[in-house]
């Protein structure tokens, strides 16, 4: 079992005053079966008002307004999370479990793909041909090792616009490009798959009560029997360094913060510290 403590801090400077900002947040971990959350919360300054609720995609989030002029905005995401072992996975399907009408039914949401996430044809048909040849598992394992080999991890080199197929032909983008090319592929032949938005501990041998510098992550999960994490930006199996916050279609589903701003352009800083408890 690991324990971590993130916080992550969203700085909003505006050129001139605000009039008023409409917002919401999705930086609460998820409780899953092997995730405990200790303690969550989001502390908003300036702030007018704010309830939480949770969304379609069992996300927590909380909305909130600020009603008075300001010149800035302070986001404060804080939690304490457990993550436990791994569990002995359970019998993968087999392709023809995976084309049955019962599963094609079940997780429809996870099988058709969006402008964004729609693969591009060349990436399609490399995972086709490792289906042709593996089970849907190791596919799915295949390809994202495949992206990890062919794509460049390049701070800065798309947006959260960008779709899976602009950054595919750049051959670079961030974790949120990585994770919408793996899950769009995976639909495309079959395999439900779901764009996982939360934190990464980036450093393994970090010593228990040392902060470092973390990251606000994405990944995917596909379903092949059971539902299975995968990194692909660091080809990696996803373990206990990884914390959920939600799992959705796609980025746009589950952003950590959206919002409308009356008044002003914007200059933003982020940070995500995270330190090992034990």
């Amino acid at each position: 079992m690991t324990t971590l403590k993130i916080e992550h801090r969203t700085h909003f400077r505006y050129d001139a005053e605000v009039v008023s900002s409409y917002n919401e947040a999705r930086l609460m971990p998820a409780w899953l079966p092997r995730q405990r959350v200790l303690d969550s919360k989001v502390d908003v300054s300036p702030m007018t008002w704010s309830t939480t609720y949770r969304d379609y995609w069992e996300c927590d989030v909380m909305a909130f307004e600020v009603l008075q002029p300001h010149r800035s905005l302070t986001v404060v995401g804080s939690s304490l999370v457990e993550i436990l072992a791994q569990p002995a996975r359970a019998e993968r399907a087999s392709w023809d479990t995976l084309q049955g009408p019962k599963f094609q039914d079940l997780l429809c949401e996870y099988l058709d793909n969006s402008a964004m996430t729609d693969p591009p044809e060349e990436l399609a048909e490399y995972a086709r041909e490792a289906s042709h040849k593996l089970s849907p598992d190791a596919t799915a394992r295949a390809l994202c090792e495949h992206l990890h080999d062919q794509m460049r991890y390049v701070p800065g080199a798309t947006s959260v616009h960008t779709a899976a197929r602009e950054a595919w032909e750049a051959r670079s983008g961030v974790c949120q490009d990585f994770a919408q090319l793996a899950a769009g592929t995976l639909r495309q032949i079959g395999i439900p798959a779901r764009y996982v938005s939360g934190y990464l501990h980036p450093k393994r041998d970090a010593a228990v009560g040392e902060t470092v510098n973390g990251e606000s992550h994405a990944w995917v999960e596909w379903w092949t029997g059971e539902w299975t994490g995968f990194d692909p930006t660091n080809d990696r199996e996803v373990g206990d360094h990884h914390v959920i916050v939600g799992r959705a279609r796609e980025y746009s589903d589950i952003p950590p913060l959206s919002g409308v701003v009356a008044g002003s352009t914007e200059d933003l800083d982020v940070t995500v510290s995270v330190t090992q408890v034990s």
